[in-house]
């Protein structure tokens, strides 16, 4: 028969061990979650490619159709000078026009603020455009009616699916921004 002292030592045996299983349970369980984190930031990163990819191919129909021709496209156009840096996700340019295009799965206010501050300091960043009438434009799957109209008041263009196709949402009166 067992001591009681036997027994506690029994006990605490027992618990270390569990304790120890429960730690290698958490550190598979953490290694999971960060799997798991980063193929979900992948998928993101592919949704957006995605929707850009959609976008892309639409946006020289719809600025021809608004009297801007499109020379070049340029996607992920990327610069970086005196400790700022930015990237556009899809340039669309021709000799005297530059509209910057910001293309989200899903569009929100701040996503128009942000790139009303990318519109600001473009010039600076890409000198090569400095002669040029910059203008911006947001794009997305899901364009809420509210991040619509903000982004229409701050002179930018709307690009939203329509079916199976893009569409510009501004009226024929529409002035877009100049920077």
């Amino acid at each position: 028969m067992a001591t009681v002292q036997e027994e506690v030592w029994e006990i605490l045996r027992k618990l270390a061990l569990s304790s120890e299983e429960t730690n290698q349970k958490m550190r598979e369980t953490d290694r999971k979650l960060k799997e798991v984190t980063t193929a979900i930031g992948r998928l993101g990163n592919r949704l957006g490619e995605f929707v850009e990819e959609m976008v892309r191919p639409s946006v020289v129909r719809l600025f021809q159709q608004r009297g801007i021709a499109v020379h070049q496209v340029f996607r992920g156009a990327y610069a970086e000078r005196d400790g700022d840096a930015m990237e556009i996700d899809l340039l669309v340019v021709n000799s005297l026009n530059v509209v910057l295009v910001e293309v989200k799965s899903e569009l929100k206010a701040d996503d128009v603020k942000d790139h009303v501050s990318r519109l600001v300091r473009f010039k600076k960043l890409f000198p090569q455009y400095a002669g040029f009438r910059v203008m911006g434009a947001v794009a997305g799957m899901v364009v809420p009616e509210d991040a619509a109209r903000f982004a229409y008041r701050k002179g930018l263009f709307v690009l939203a699916q329509s079916g199976d196709s893009m569409t510009i949402g501004n009226d024929e009166n529409f002035t877009p921004g100049v920077w």
